[in-house]
């Protein structure tokens, strides 16, 4: 294995990381910033670009790069098919155009597989042998872990769980359906009912995130307070389905709104209790250790074994 680290990469559709990943999954140097997600592939490519340069910056050279990205993508062709939060990303080569711009090989990988399996080398599932990883952000993906290995499924399409229907109705989803598990319970979904009972904004005034939310309701806000009751139970209805499916050793929750995980984790191990048969309940429910690093370390971890050598010829790009 090479003592290089690696240069991974976390693609949200409000956020984007860069990092340099030791082999022990420590974090040598990060950067962040907004993901320009309405601007097209080469703005978003151009912002990554400026991550790494920020990273290589401060820590020694990789000689491969990771890019975790929301689904659904092909990770064996290095391909970004259709992410709903990313603006005009159908059929993207992404490994291949970023690796040119880095001049490194890149290999590709769904955000929230590559979160599970960080959370479950280093982080909240240590110990683990299956595990569900929930990320809750901007939309909803999942990453599942069987018997120590990453649920890939048909063309790796496998863990798009934020497109499971929880409902009959729901506001239009990213992927154009109603009903979703993500149009529902995401963070944004959150920021909208805000939006929609919000009273006396002031015209021109930032919509309010699902953050915002958490945060308000931290300090006391009553409709705060009441919206993420409500939001928890969506969150439980959904996490219950996830135990029937996969009945996992552990779920895990991240993404932004984990950061408000004190606050709706006792709602939603109540919907759970009031949801999911009996010899499920018992599951436990943990936030992500890793907080934001998660997709990071677990990309690079990915990356390593995919080409413990860093060769080219391993790997896309």
């Amino acid at each position: 294995m090479t003592a290089a680290p690696v240069l991974s990469f976390d693609l949200g559709g409000t956020r984007m990381r860069a990092a340099l990943v030791a082999g022990d999954g420590s974090v040598l140097a990060m950067a962040e910033g907004a993901t320009p997600a309405r601007d097209g592939v080469g703005a978003v490519l151009d912002g990554l670009c400026t991550l790494a340069a920020a990273c290589l910056a401060q820590g020694p050279a990789p000689r491969a790069a990771g890019l975790c990205a929301p689904g659904p993508l092909d990770a064996a062709r290095g391909v970004m098919l259709a992410p709903p939060t990313l603006q005009g990303w159908r059929n993207v080569p992404a490994s291949a155009l970023l690796g040119d711009r880095l001049g490194l090989p890149v290999l590709l990988e769904n955000d929230a597989n590559a979160a599970a399996l960080g959370e479950q080398l280093f982080g909240a599932g240590q110990g683990a042998r299956s595990l569900v990883f929930i990320t809750v952000s901007t939309g909803i993906g999942g990453g599942v872990i069987v018997d120590g290995h990453i649920l890939r499924g048909r063309g790796g399409l496998a863990g798009e769980i934020g497109h499971m229907k929880i409902a009959e109705h729901s506001p239009e989803c990213a992927c154009g359906a109603r009903g979703c598990f993500e149009a529902l319970a995401s963070g944004s979904a959150l920021g909208r009912r805000a939006a929609e009972q919000r009273r006396g904004a002031p015209e021109g005034a930032a919509p309010p995130t699902g953050r915002d939310v958490i945060e308000a309701a931290r300090g006391g806000d009553r409709l705060a307070l009441r919206l993420v009751a409500g939001h928890a139970r969506w969150l439980g209805r959904g996490f219950a389905n996830l135990l029937h499916l996969y009945a996992p050793d552990v779920l895990v929750m991240g993404g932004g709104l984990a950061n408000g995980f004190d606050l709706l984790a006792p709602r939603i191990r109540a919907e759970i209790a009031q949801s999911a048969m009996p010899d499920y309940r018992d599951t436990p429910l943990l936030r992500a250790a890793l907080g934001d690093a998660a997709g990071l370390v677990g990309m690079a971890h990915i990356v390593r074994q995919a080409a413990p050598d860093s060769g080219r010829e391993r790997l896309h790009g």
